[in-house]
């Protein structure tokens, strides 16, 4: 038998955060500050789901999630390739 913490809990934000963060640093027309990425975070609707079935939300979106606890150095990273300059 399985206990549950061979499957830990994780935040899946509805819709992602990487999402929400895209959206509102496109409407506002510049890049969001670290308040205004976190205040995003802690307004997002949210649940809790077991890993697994995150695994299977991201594979069938297509790409992972930022994830809470380190949202601020993981959406720098994001908006770098959300955001890229055309050549």
């Amino acid at each position: 038998m399985n206990s549950p913490d061979d499957d830990p809990l994780c935040l899946v934000f509805i819709p992602a955060l990487v999402t929400l963060l895209y959206h509102a640093e496109s409407t506002l027309g510049a890049s969001l500050t670290e308040a205004q990425v976190l205040a995003i975070r802690d307004n997002a609707n949210c649940v809790v789901l077991p890993s697994s079935a995150v695994a299977k939300l991201e594979q069938e979106r297509g790409y992972p999630d930022i994830v809470a606890e380190q949202c601020w150095p993981e959406w720098q990273t994001a908006r770098e390739v959300l955001f890229q300059k055309a050549p």
